[in-house]
């Protein structure tokens, strides 16, 4: 039996680069939507764990008001200063802290409402599934792999 050939996948990312790989994204169920991410453990080929650098501007939130039934996530605040939005109460949050949304999650969104950047990584488990509730909107998605690749609702 023949060796078979070794993938090689990039492990480390700079900061240049990873900072040249930011797009924007916006959520379609919130008008306020819109950050920079940059799509970090894709970059290096994972795919059962994902972790994102994510910039917030002012005015901006992250996405709508929702909770996982599937995904465990988790966000860790790197700078700046926001309004994290969990179970129905806000809560200010700054650089160090933690939240972890442990399945089924209870409903959570950041909101940037200072005068700088919100800086923070998001992270979690890449199921082939979620299903996501979005309480304020008394919606309820499925969330699965669409043809090219990426996730729809």
């Amino acid at each position: 039996m023949a060796d078979q050939p070794q993938v090689q996948r990039k492990v480390l990312w700079r900061k240049e680069e990873i900072d040249a790989r930011e797009r924007g994204f916006a959520q379609r169920l919130n008008q306020d939507s819109f950050y920079r991410g940059a799509y970090m453990s894709r970059l290096a080929g994972m795919k059962r764990a994902h972790v994102t650098r994510v910039r917030l501007a002012p005015g901006r939130d992250s996405f709508a008001y929702h909770a996982h039934l599937i995904e465990e996530e988790w966000v860790y605040i790197l700078a700046g200063s926001g309004i994290a939005e969990i179970d129905g109460a806000d809560h200010p949050v700054g650089p160090g802290d933690f939240m972890g949304f442990a399945t089924p999650s209870v409903p959570h969104l950041l909101k940037n409402r200072s005068e700088a950047d919100l800086i923070y990584l998001m992270g979690g488990e890449s199921q082939p599934l979620d299903v996501l509730d979005y309480p304020h909107l008394g919606k309820r998605y499925l969330v699965m792999p669409g043809k090219d690749g990426t996730e729809f609702y």
